[in-house]
């Protein structure tokens, strides 16, 4: 088993899809809508990469739109995909999505980049022309109020069939790759949708006194995305560690040396030192614990925080929590300290779409290099760290309770995305996207995770902007450009969105 296998998997999306055209054509000029169920075919197969894919069909008429309506209905899709293959009238649309009303993307994917005008036919045009009805259907759509977004381009097809006129090999062009890239998005943003609505987080002791941004009402969670929140307490994890073996804490012993660089004492900071053997057979046998709730609850996510009394026993128990919720979240289980509900759902949604997400607030601010360090004193999220994470022994945990072992690494270089998940004054979930480059810059020896990251704004105008979205402070690093990716689980989720920067 590999150290980054899921302990559960992530939700495929059902994606619905159908083609239209004009069922007048279809005596008129005869090979003409076998053609077009060929791309559909190939729309198809495509989109299989990424979900499960429910087509229709060709709908050719007001009565087939009802059918695909309820065809999408019977299958739960989470997305529905529209090809205009042809032209069809508005009225053979709408009602499919009067029936199904879930999210719908118009698909704008011409065959060829160039007819053949001196050869074409009639019948050979009317298989390119699938721009000619989507002034007509957004303008049905609008009036209708029914959400949509159109994506324009072309098919991408790797051969011409069999009687085309022309080159229809565009799989290679610009815009066949621009249009699948988008497509690719919104069945993935469809994924986060589909598992955020079967997701269960677990929410364990409480939020850190005082932090305000960080308050969250559970039902508006579940109301506007449909996760389930467990509440626990710390006595539930106490009876799994009590239930913990020897042998189960050395196999545990043996993931964390493989994981992790043990360290030695800090050069530079006296409270971060090298760990003891027994500060981390503890970490270990409290991180097999932690295993064993998420299996027990069948959680998704964690969020977790808990001061305790100096001596009592759950004081103990909370000092071992960085290690094992950083091996979670390595394992797709994102854990977010402090009891950032918020900031653990920006790190699920990074998870699923296996970008990262890695709990973070601003740390400092480097003028020099012009880069704002982001980190925090864990947990971080191991398959996205620049080299193997150090384990540092704590003598004490800033700001709270406790000694332990805690994490010091930092994100690979390279583009980075922070996605920040907000709570308005209107009581409305948002999202604050910023894209940005990860450097190689220098960090604490502190034994926390720090990362500079440049944005395309100096330090002092980007965070005036990120302020001003009144954000959590706290957000999650995803690696590679996504704010297009989020901005569409965005929209599906029907949360605001702003994005500050674009790489």
């Amino acid at each position: 088993m590999s150290l980054l296998t899921p302990i559960k998997p992530t939700k495929k999306p059902r994606i619905g899809l159908y083609s239209i055209g004009l069922e007048a054509y279809w005596p008129q000029f005869p090979g003409l809508r076998e053609r077009l169920i060929e791309y559909g075919n190939h729309l198809e197969k495509k989109m299989e990469e990424h979900g499960e894919v429910f087509y229709f069909g060709l709908v050719d008429a007001e009565g087939r739109g009802r059918q695909a309506g309820e065809y999408f209905n019977e299958n739960n899709v989470d997305l529905i995909f529209c090809h205009t293959a042809t032209y069809s009238t508005s009225s053979t649309v709408l009602p499919i999505h009067q029936i199904c009303s879930k999210p719908v993307i118009v698909l704008n994917l011409q065959p060829t980049a160039r007819i053949n005008y001196a050869q074409s036919t009639t019948g050979e045009w009317l298989a390119h022309c699938g721009a000619c009805p989507v002034p007509e259907i957004s303008n049905a759509f609008n009036r209708a109020g029914i959400r949509f977004r159109v994506v324009n381009g072309l098919l991408g097809l790797d051969y011409t069939p069999v009687g085309s006129l022309t080159d229809e090999v565009t799989h290679e062009r610009p815009e066949a790759l621009r249009a699948w890239r988008e497509i690719t998005e919104w069945i993935k943003a469809a994924g986060v949708v589909r598992s955020m609505r079967h997701a269960r987080f677990g929410f364990l002791g409480n939020t850190y006194s005082g932090m305000l941004d960080m308050y969250s009402d559970f039902a508006m969670v579940q109301a506007q995305l449909g996760l389930h929140i467990e509440v626990l307490e710390m006595c539930d994890l106490d009876r799994f560690l009590q239930e913990v073996t020897d042998e189960e804490v050395a196999a545990k012993l043996e993931e964390v040396y493989e994981m992790f660089e043990i360290s030695g004492d800090s050069p530079s900071d006296p409270i971060a030192r090298k760990p003891t053997v027994e500060q981390l057979d503890w970490s270990a046998r409290v991180a097999v614990a932690q295993e064993k709730l998420v299996r027990a609850y069948d959680l998704d996510a964690l969020t977790y925080y808990y001061h305790g009394q100096n001596g009592n026993d759950y004081e103990k128990l909370q000092s071992g929590f960085i290690v094992g919720h950083s091996l979670l979240t390595a394992r797709g289980i994102p854990c977010s300290g402090e009891g950032d509900l918020k900031t653990a759902i920006g790190m699920k949604i990074c998870d699923i779409l296996c970008t990262g997400g890695s709990f973070s607030e601003i740390v400092v601010v480097d003028y020099v290099d012009e880069t704002i360090l982001l980190g925090h004193d864990g947990p971080f999220h191991i398959a996205i760290a620049e080299g193997k994470p150090i384990l540092r022994g704590m003598g004490l945990y800033h700001g709270k309770r406790g000694t332990g072992v805690s994490v010091e690494a930092k994100v690979k270089r390279g583009r980075i995305t922070t996605l920040n998940i907000t709570q308005t004054g209107d009581g409305k979930m948002g999202m604050v996207i910023s894209e940005g480059e990860a450097t190689d810059g220098e960090i604490m020896t502190i034994g926390n995770t720090q990362t500079h990251v440049k944005f395309a704004l100096h330090p002092d105008e980007y965070m005036e902007k990120w302020f001003a979205e009144a954000p959590t402070h706290h957000c999650a690093i995803a690696v590679g450009n996504q704010a297009g990716q989020f901005k569409k689980v965005a929209e599906l989720l029907q949360m605001r969105n702003v994005t500050l920067c674009k790489n």
